[in-house]
């Protein structure tokens, strides 16, 4: 279970390493949108040389073109594919044996996007490209996003995948709107967000990481739950069921992970 990943210019190949060293869960190098198209060769060759390396990490790609970014990719932990609308999509990325994220960014993607998660064996998880879903939809208010959230989340579970991660906050000056922005995808359903600045990493931690008290929680439905019983009634009178226990469990593990 990551809650950090970062974003990184592909054709930055000075800030690289850094974002490895930063803290961050997992780093992906961007061949979309933060490379000019002047500079897409450069940047290919810059993420194909890192990825001939070894990196306490795991390196993602973030692939623009497939078929021209495809041969920079040999040796990341995954694919992440922008502005996927169908499952025929995610197929053609699966010739490589590579782990593939699919990004939703549109309205024919959040309608598709049970689909998408079922197309390929490959798929590791989903998410949402929130900046251009906005844009697709025309809405301007977070609270319009609400629906396409659930969409994505209950469509990860229902694919059997991880919760999704949210999707990027741009304003780097707004690190109490990053954080209520990320309790309230944690409340839909959301694990973990990506990065655009290794500075918004700690907040995002700290708004997924498990508060104490949901820890106790949880431990205390574990252990009330140990011996198999179908149902019990916790000492503080609250009612626990089998249930509960898988997500029990991922609340003891990020407090584990992230102490």
């Amino acid at each position: 279970m990551l809650l950090t990943w970062l974003y990184v210019p592909g054709d930055r190949p000075d800030r690289f390493a850094k974002a490895v060293a930063s803290g961050a869960d997992a780093v992906i190098l961007d061949l979309e949108d933060a490379v000019a198209l002047a500079r897409k060769a450069y940047a290919r060759g810059a993420v194909a040389e890192f990825l001939t390396e070894k990196h306490d990490v795991p390196v993602l790609v973030r692939v623009g073109d497939l078929d021209a970014d495809l041969a920079a990719t040999e040796g990341a932990a995954g694919l992440k594919l922008p502005k996927v609308e169908s499952a025929e999509a995610v197929r053609r990325a699966a010739r490589t044996a590579i782990p593939l994220h699919p990004l939703i960014e549109s309205a024919a993607g959040v309608e598709a996007a049970y689909t998408i998660a079922m197309a390929h064996p490959a798929v590791a998880s989903i998410g949402l490209g929130e900046a251009d879903l906005r844009s697709d939809l025309g809405v301007t208010d977070e609270a319009a996003l609400a629906w396409p959230r659930g969409r994505i989340v209950v469509a990860a579970r229902a694919a059997g995948l991880p919760p999704p991660a949210m999707s990027v906050y741009a304003d780097l000056s707004d690190m109490d709107g990053l954080a209520a922005s990320c309790r309230l995808g944690r409340s839909q359903g959301f694990l973990g967000r990506a990065a655009i600045h290794p500075r918004q990493l700690p907040a995002i931690v700290a708004a997924f990481r498990p508060p104490p008290e949901e820890v106790a929680r949880a431990m205390a439905v574990l252990s009330a739950l140990a011996d198999g019983d179908a149902t019990v009634v916790l000492p503080d009178g609250r009612f626990a069921d089998r249930a509960m226990v898988g997500a029990a469990r991922r609340t003891v593990e990020l407090a584990a992970r992230y102490t």
